[in-house]
């Protein structure tokens, strides 16, 4: 199978084929409009000849007629060598030939081109004094012949030779032209996972790549980012799994080291069982966000109150409240279309997180607003300031305030905020955190439709 042709080489076959065209077209017609011109000049020559036959053979009507006016029609005629005459009866007979070899020229009124022994004529042909008898004019125009067959020789050579050299001209501008093109597959061929910092020179591609190469370069970015994410987040899941997988295996070999009663083994099993249920949450958790991830959550869209959605999560959250000395409260209401399992997934762990953080006698308030673009849904403890700085990062995965801290449930292992902005944005909104003057409020702005 033949090898495709290169962009480059394609550049250069177009090149010449249009340089090819525009000569060939330009040669054509400046030979047709030499030839025109040619024939014009003949034909004017033929005509300033044509008068002064006339005139030497006015009355002339037969042979006998003609014989005394053959020797100064001769005298007249040996002065124009490429000019002959001939002179024809009414009977298609031939009275006069000027010359020998003369073609046979057809009987038609008028100018025509005639080829006799390699010998090409240009001829007129009228009435003699009115009556039948013809007089046909022929001038020799060979080499206008020969000037015009080289000169289509020249067009030919010319058209040959410029789509030759603009091929190989072609082909170097197609190849100086396409360099940043080869910069570009350079810079993809040496990209790997572990060399994803090269970039484009933006500023040394013409106009035309910039913008690509702004694309590349922006590509490369979001993948190295991407990439330096998924390390970290491999790298905190294995941390993550490592300490309850050691302390199920340290927990269960201790149990092994010796006969043991029933209730130790239940206890043993008991607690082997919370470890095994953390684990498992956390592997569910990660599947969600994985899906997130992947465009897969697809929220339900059924019509909401959300005042008394946030109720009802108040109220399961009461009791732990009251034992931290926490007090709840909610004002404002609005409907919202969405679904209603994840968003109070989400406002759950906004007020597991809040409770988890706010001293004793201290509150959360949460507060539920309309505005033109939507719904505003906050989240607010007070409590200690979190640095500005570290705001942005709450949201990343496995990331804690405090990585020595790590309590029961798959959230405070760094993921509940996480889940929150992955459903979020599922339904089109966006999540911030604000720290000041004590509080700490999470934002969360949700679109109507």
């Amino acid at each position: 199978m033949m090898r495709r042709l290169s962009l480059g080489s394609r550049l250069a076959l177009l090149f010449a084929a249009c340089t090819a065209v525009v000569s060939l077209t330009a040669g054509i017609l400046f030979s047709r409009a030499s030839a025109t011109h040619f024939i014009e000049l003949d034909q004017q020559l033929l005509n300033s000849r044509l008068s002064l036959l006339r005139q030497m053979l006015e009355g002339v009507d037969d042979p006998a007629s003609l014989a005394p006016r053959l020797p100064a029609l001769q005298t007249e005629l040996s002065h124009q060598a490429d000019l002959a005459v001939r002179i024809r009866g009414r009977d298609g007979r031939i009275w006069f030939d000027s010359q020998a070899g003369l073609p046979e020229s057809p009987q038609v009124l008028g100018l025509s081109t005639l080829h006799s022994s390699g010998v090409d004529f240009r001829s007129l042909c009228v009435n003699l004094n009115g009556g039948d008898a013809q007089l046909t004019l022929f001038l020799d125009i060979t080499h206008h012949q020969h000037f015009l067959q080289r000169m289509q020789q020249l067009i030919w050579l010319t058209v040959g030779l410029s789509a030759l050299a603009t091929a190989l001209l072609g082909a170097w501008a197609a190849r100086s032209g396409l360099r940043p093109l080869r910069q570009m597959g350079e810079v993809a061929s040496g990209v790997s996972a572990r060399s994803l910092t090269t970039r484009l020179p933006e500023g040394q591609m013409p106009v035309e790549l910039a913008e690509l190469a702004q694309t590349v370069n922006a590509m490369l970015e979001r993948l190295d980012d991407a990439f330096q994410r998924l390390s970290a987040f491999s790298a905190d899941i294995a941390h993550e799994l490592r300490t309850p997988l050691s302390n199920l295996l340290t927990h269960t070999q201790v149990t092994l080291t010796r006969p043991r009663s029933l209730d130790e083994y239940r206890e043993a099993l008991h607690s082997n069982l919370e470890e095994l249920q953390w684990m498992a949450q956390l592997v569910n958790d990660m599947l969600y966000l994985a899906k997130a991830d992947h465009g897969l959550l697809m929220p339900s869209r059924q019509q909401l109150a959300l005042e008394d959605e946030a109720d009802a999560l108040l109220e399961y959250y009461a009791p732990l409240a009251e034992d931290a000395e926490v007090s709840l409260s909610r004002e404002g209401q609005a409907p919202l279309a969405g679904d209603r399992h994840m968003l109070r997934r989400a406002l759950s762990n906004l007020l597991d997180n809040a409770l988890r953080f706010t001293p004793a006698g201290g509150e959360i308030r949460v507060t539920i607003e309309r505005h033109q673009d939507g719904v505003r849904l906050q989240v607010a403890n007070c409590g200690e300031p979190i640095d500005p700085a570290l705001l942005p990062k709450l949201f990343d995965r496995f990331y804690r305030a405090d990585p020595a801290r790590r309590e029961g449930s798959s959230e405070h292992a760094g993921l509940g905020l996480a889940i929150t902005r992955s459903i979020v944005q599922a339904h089109g909104g966006r999540i911030r955190g604000e720290s000041a003057e004590g509080w700490t409020r999470f934002v969360i702005d949700l679109p109507t439709v």
